[in-house]
């Protein structure tokens, strides 16, 4: 698997395939958009999925962890779907969250469907946290520095006459929106006019997950 870097205020980060942010300087982890829960929301309003997708989510977290040994992890708003989503955790879910937060500093950062972490799922809860030039916080304002969520990134290319639509980092150098990490997080396309908000007009790149490694496109190459 290739390593492919982002790179934001001068700041470079390995960029995981699993859609994580890795700062090797501050052995730093971040990912966005957990949405834990999701599929015991929708059952809640009569919309059955498979009820997998926390365990799924977190399995694909352990591994990251795993693979970059992080100091913090930082989990950048909306880790779980609605307000009472965390009292939907199995004990099994509960006990794997915990093991993750083992060992070392854990940032729960409050997103618009957890305005409200409960202070007994370990680690910190707070709105955003700035370490050295980069801040972290899970709405994206534009501000230089900043790495972002909620938006749920992807992107559509095409490739050898065929179409295809990934999850996607997108940054200008100067900021980032990271892609949701959660097994049932959807997606919103980067010509949306919400990225307009934050980056000049296409003037930013999609980092798009690939199956072995992060393809770095100039987001006016793709629709």
């Amino acid at each position: 698997m290739r390593v492919s870097t982002v790179t934001i205020s001068d700041v470079t980060f390995a960029a995981d395939l699993s859609g994580a942010l890795f700062w090797d300087e501050q052995r730093l982890l971040v990912v966005s958009d957990l949405h834990l829960e999701k599929g015991s929301s929708f059952a809640m309003r009569g919309v059955l999925l498979p009820p997998y997708d926390t365990a799924a989510t977190l399995s694909r977290l352990a591994a990251v962890i795993a693979r970059h040994d992080p100091r913090i992890v930082i989990a950048l708003g909306d880790s779980f779907h609605d307000r009472s989503a965390h009292e939907r955790l199995s004990a099994e879910d509960r006990d794997a969250v915990a093991a993750l937060q083992t060992g070392r500093d854990w940032i729960w950062i409050s997103g618009n469907h957890d305005p409200a972490l409960p202070r007994d799922l370990g680690g910190t809860v707070t709105g955003e946290v700035a370490i050295g030039p980069i801040t972290f916080r899970h709405e994206p304002t534009g501000a230089h520095g900043e790495i972002a969520g909620h938006l749920h990134p992807k992107a559509r290319v095409s490739a050898r006459g065929r179409s295809m639509e990934r999850r996607c980092f997108a940054s200008d150098g100067m900021r980032a929106v990271m892609p949701a990490f959660g097994a049932y997080a959807g997606g919103l396309s980067i010509r949306d006019a919400a990225f307009a908000k934050i980056f000049p007009a296409n003037g930013f790149v999609a980092h798009l997950l690939g199956d072995r490694r992060v393809h770095a496109i100039a987001a006016s190459r793709c629709y």
